[in-house]
């Protein structure tokens, strides 16, 4: 866990720093304006992601440019909004009307007051001409025919609010202050308003207000459900309109508990539940939020041909065309789509849609009792989502490998994206998410960024030294992924080689400098090709004329010992052709020494903190070095210990000795590899299989079968170390037996 907390601690504690800015924000305490903009658009994107069906139940007479073409230029005289509500309310048997039009001065476009001055003045005098005018009167007071056409239907007229002037009059409340007992409702207040003109509003069945709520960007995202003007509270369009369609009888909040039973600050914050609409079938319950408001919930893009409501042209209703089971039983708002009349808003969905749609789409909310809402708890909701996001990217991402990093913070996304969708479609619950995806983004770009300017930057550098140790190939590899590999110490089991020329002094005596130098750079050169471009070996150090190296780190391998036997093989015959190259101009010959051994020891980057190396320490590294010293006393080139003889079984073996070297209590078998088995002659075979003969019978200690045995093969090879030494080792023991309790190893006081 300390390991985890030096590497990772600060990449943690960063990220649970934005986790927690993340949720200062989601509870206020640092409110963002850019945040907010950002949530509004998301809702609009919800809403814009679904697919809208059509509502028989509601249908808009739309003031269409065909109707205006057809009809009139618009306002249209009373006489025939008159007959536009009498083929509604009439043959079309609509269930009620509402209109999206306020009619705030009476209507004089029939004349009928000119004609009335004159006959009381210039014309006083033509004979019947005022009786006429009485006869006229029913036919050209165009407000009393409309008035007229309304009385004792389901008509509600629109009305409008503005800033002080006060026009028209208002209809009934839906309920006062005083009815409130106490209680105080948070709402909308208007002073002025430019409602109907007396008449009318008598006759009609109620008002509604139609002033649509546009937020600080100019979009229409919510209405409120109730408006105060003065001490009365006064009904939206849509919900007037829905209270005629049911034959409402009453208009109240509904409380969360009788007066008695709440307390003083509930009562001062309302203590309110939802607005009831009383009816003659019952009661409609209808949730509402701060300010007596609700989200719009805008379904289709709004006109003609959206989707979410039919639209029947004016011109047609008034000419009868149109037809009568598309608009009988149906809640009927009559409205324009026409451009010119001014009464497209901008809304979330559409930057031109039909005011008089707004109001549809609230119908249909309060008939299905389905309205999108903030619910209480929205915010301990999206507190628990930022805190598990925040955590599990924030404690996941540093460990994880970039892939996966990206596959965890691209499912962590879309899993808050699907959570917030689903709680819209499936419980109408309205939550931000920006802060979420936000801080998702965050976290993920944090921890590239950091592995970017820390772990790769760390990484490169990594795979820059490691380049001093390994093959180019190696070291592209590594770089793929650079984290897998580290510098910190580790034991692991590893083969390790040590090279050395024989006679070096006597080689740097015969040799100038410069020729001195030109001959240990081709040979350091040559071994550490052999051992670094095609074994994969590390090349640890150079001491001098010697060559420090090993196998199985900083790449893991499981044949590092017969990789480190293979290089060896190789790097004799490399110091062959280098010797005979050598004596061509005159230098001394190149004789080489290898010892390799196998075993645990420790690597990593290890030295002072002026100097360090990534290099091998431990007891199997001592005794490969005292390997490489010793093969000049048996004449080998190449010494290995019987660790490396085990892990390496691809070659053919020629045992030389049990021996204890300087410094290890504990003997050990050394071999000489001959190259690849099956790789030698039948002579070759016969001579190893002679020679193995003759070591068990030194071990017996029955030396003159020993002696027997071995001077053939002295003679076959004159020249062989390893024959004379044991030649002299059998005679020293036939006048000096070592006795009984002999070993037979081979000690070694010197390095």
């Amino acid at each position: 866990m300390r390991k985890l907390l030096q590497r990772y601690g600060a990449r943690w504690l960063l990220g649970l720093l934005l986790t927690a800015l993340a949720v200062l924000q989601l509870v206020q305490v640092l409110p963002s304006e850019s945040l907010a903009r950002m949530d509004s658009f998301f809702a609009g994107l919800r809403m814009r992601l679904e697919k809208p069906e059509l509502d028989p139940r509601i249908v808009i007479v739309d003031i269409d440019e065909r109707s205006l073409a057809e009809v009139g230029r618009f306002p249209w005289s009373r006489d025939k909004i008159a007959r536009l509500v009498e083929q509604l309310t009439g043959p079309y048997e609509a269930a009620a009307v509402g209109f999206d039009i306020s009619f705030p001065e009476p209507d004089t476009s029939s004349g009928y007051g000119v004609l009335e001055q004159l006959a009381q003045g210039e014309l006083r005098q033509v004979p019947g001409l005022a009786r006429a005018l009485a006869s006229l009167q029913p036919q050209l007071d165009y407000d009393g025919r409309l008035a007229a056409a309304m009385r004792g239907q389901p008509v509600v007229l629109g009305y409008s609010l503005s800033g002080s002037q006060r026009k028209g009059v208002l209809p009934a409340p839906a309920f006062t202050v005083e009815s409130l007992n106490g209680r105080t409702l948070d709402a909308y207040t208007a002073q002025g308003y430019e409602a109907n003109i007396a008449r009318l509003q008598e006759a009609a069945q109620g008002a509604g207000i139609f002033t649509a709520l546009v937020d600080s960007d100019g979009l229409v995202r919510s209405s409120a459900l109730l408006q105060r003007i003065g001490d009365g509270y006064y009904p939206t369009l849509a919900l007037a309109t829905v209270s005629a369609a049911l034959g409402g009888r009453a208009i109240a909040p509904l409380w969360q508990g009788t007066v008695d039973t709440l307390s003083a600050a509930e009562r001062q914050a309302g203590g309110l539940d939802a607005i009831a609409l009383f009816h003659r079938e019952g009661q409609l319950r209808i949730p509402v939020g701060e300010a007596l408001t609700n989200t719009v919930q805008f379904r289709g893009r709004g006109g003609p041909g959206g989707g979410a409501f039919r639209y029947v042209p004016a011109a047609d209703v008034l000419a009868g065309r149109a037809k009568a089971e598309l608009l009988a039983g149906t809640i009927v708002l009559v409205g324009t789509s026409a451009p010119g009349l001014n009464d497209l808003r901008a809304t979330p969905v559409n930057a031109e849609y039909p005011g008089v749609e707004i109001h549809a789409n609230l119908v249909k909310s309060i008939l299905d009792d389905s309205f999108k809402q903030r619910p209480d708890v929205a915010t301990q909701i999206e507190v628990l989502q930022a805190l598990v996001l925040g955590g599990l990217l924030a404690l996941a991402l540093p460990v994880l490998a970039p892939a996966w990093g990206i596959l965890l913070s691209l499912a962590a996304l879309a899993g808050t994206v699907a959570l917030n969708f689903l709680l819209y479609r499936r419980y109408d619950a309205v939550l931000n998410m920006a802060t979420l995806l936000l801080l998702g983004i965050g976290l993920f770009v944090l921890n590239l960024a950091w592995g970017y300017f820390f772990e790769v930057r760390r990484g490169r550098a990594l795979v820059s030294r490691f380049g001093e140790y390994v093959a180019p190939e190696l070291v592209a590899e590594m770089a793929e992924n650079p984290a897998a590999y580290s510098m910190e110490g580790a034991s692991r089991e590893l083969s390790v080689m040590f090279v050395d020329v024989r006679g070096f002094t006597t080689i740097a005596e015969s040799l100038s400098p410069q020729e001195l130098r030109e001959y240990i750079n081709r040979y350091l050169t040559a071994m550490s090709e052999e051992i670094r471009d095609r074994h994969r070996g590390t090349l640890d150090k150079y001491i001098g004329d010697a060559v420090m190296a090993f196998w199985g780190a900083p790449l893991a391998c499981a044949d590092h010992a017969a990789r480190a036997v293979a290089t060896a093989l190789e790097m004799q015959a490399s110091a062959r052709r280098l010797s005979v190259e050598f004596e061509q101009r005159g230098w001394p010959a190149l004789r080489i020494g290898i010892g390799i051994n196998t075993g645990p020891m420790h690597v990593g980057d290890m030295g002072s903190r002026i100097r360090r190396a990534y290099t091998v320490m431990g007891d199997a590294v001592n005794l490969a070095s005292r390997l490489e010293g010793i093969t000049k006393v048996y004449g080998a080139g190449i010494v290995v210990g019987a660790a490396t003889r085990a892990a390496a079984p691809g070659f053919a073996w020629r045992e030389l000795d049990l021996v204890r070297v300087k410094g290890k209590l504990e003997p050990v078998a050394i071999f000489e590899p001959l190259g690849l088995e099956g790789g030698q002659g039948a002579a070759v075979r016969a001579e190893l299989e002679r020679w193995h003969e003759v070591l068990a019978l030194v071990r017996a200690q029955q030396w003159q079968a020993a002696h027997d045995a071995l001077a053939p093969l002295a003679a076959a090879a004159p020249h062989a170390t390893l024959y004379s030494l044991y030649l002299e080792r059998i005679a020293h023991y036939r006048l000096q037996p070592p006795g009984p309790g002999w070993d037979g190893v081979t000690n070694f006081d010197s390095k």
